[in-house]
């Protein structure tokens, strides 16, 4: 597994792709070696957990470049044994949206004025970062978006930016859903902590009781499922800077792939590394069953056969990035043959649409 952001430069990285490649004859032995090289890469956890406030599309129009504005961080320092050593909690004053979003003052339960006793977001992202230490750590979020804001909000306030890439992270919340539920849902936190029987000693929706109850979830994770921690997410709030550096994340039964940035969806589609089909056990080049179709023009499928390992199932999603071009996620998995037959049943139901459609075209053409 290939684990990328701050947390990592290059040569880290490539030693970790390198691990991956003496390794590709033994896929168990690759992935053992592989996450004992990443459990060595940082040294604790910092959960974390932020609030932000928004325009009421009112009197206040929405700032483009800051969309949510970040009112509260709340995080956990937690050792990789499960002990909490450290916490955070601090307020910021708002300078973007000063009328309190109605939503948003409902769930915390704080008034403009409570926010104004705060400092400035500069001020309190800098001793946060200081708190979180130098020695490499992971941060870990309920859900994915709090990295990406806090980074938007960084760049809106010029700072240094957290990492020239993608950050590794934990998102809690997808694991408690591996490691508990369906492995597909995505619940509230509330409903974790009370699923999991846990003592609701604070309130929810505040930034460090959040994190305090998101910390609770890991800990549970650490002590009955630590496998899944392996199943490590992305923030691309900053995309690849270019081919070296794109992720190449394999896992125990897929692999993830996210590539550099390209000026459209065509530039992206036509890349080589992109349209490509891999083994991810034995890392050969495939020829496709299916060649990619989308029945959206989002997500695009293909179906390769490895001889050894049988059928594999690609998956592109191209995504917006946040300098104006595309990029892709693409994940393959080895599936059975039920699954296989869905992909192919799904390809030709895409191409009668398409047949549909040109022949009502023609249709209108000639009337």
């Amino acid at each position: 597994m290939d684990f990328s952001g701050s947390y990592l430069d290059g040569t880290q990285i490539c030693e970790i792709n390198l691990l991956a490649k003496a390794c590709s004859d033994d896929y168990s032995l690759a992935i053992a070696e592989i996450a004992g090289a990443a459990e060595r890469i940082f040294m604790y956890y910092i959960v974390m957990d932020l609030e932000w406030n928004q325009s009421n599309t009112g009197l206040e129009e929405e700032v483009a470049y800051i969309p949510f504005e970040i009112i509260e961080i709340g995080a956990i320092r937690l050792e990789e044994d499960g002990v909490m050593t450290g916490e955070f909690s601090e307020l910021i004053k708002p300078t973007v949206y000063r009328e309190m979003h109605q939503v948003t003052g409902r769930l915390i339960h704080m008034k403009m004025s409570e926010l104004d006793q705060g400092r400035a977001f500069v001020q309190v992202a800098t001793e946060f970062f200081r708190w979180c230490g130098e020695e490499e750590h992971l941060f870990c979020t309920w859900g994915a978006m709090d990295l990406t804001e806090l980074q938007r909000n960084m760049r809106f306030y010029h700072m240094e930016p957290l990492a020239q890439g993608p950050i590794a992270f934990l998102d809690v919340q997808k694991l408690f859903s591996i490691a508990f539920e369906d492995g597909k849902s995505r619940r509230a936190l509330e409903h974790a902590v009370e699923t999991l029987q846990m003592e609701k000693d604070i309130p929810f929706h505040r930034a460090f009781s959040d994190a305090y109850y998101t910390t609770k979830v890991l800990i549970k994770i650490i002590a009955e499922k630590p496998e899944v921690l392996k199943k490590v997410s992305y923030d691309v709030f900053h995309t690849p800077k270019d081919r070296k550096s794109e992720i190449k994340a394999q896992f125990d039964t897929y692999m993830k792939y996210i590539s550099r940035e390209f000026s459209d969806k065509s530039e992206a589609l036509q890349d080589r590394e992109v349209a490509s089909s891999k083994c991810y056990l034995c890392r050969r080049n495939l020829r496709k069953k299916l060649k990619w179709f989308s029945p959206n023009g989002r997500h695009y499928y293909c179906l390769a056969y490895c001889d050894k390992h049988g059928y594999l199932k690609g998956k592109i999603r191209v995504r917006k990035s946040e300098q104006g071009g595309v990029y892709v996620v693409k994940t393959t998995k080895l599936v059975g043959p039920e699954e296989a037959e869905a992909v192919r049943e799904r390809s030709k139901h895409v191409r009668e649409l398409h047949k549909k459609r040109i022949s009502g075209h023609e249709t209108n053409i000639s009337s």
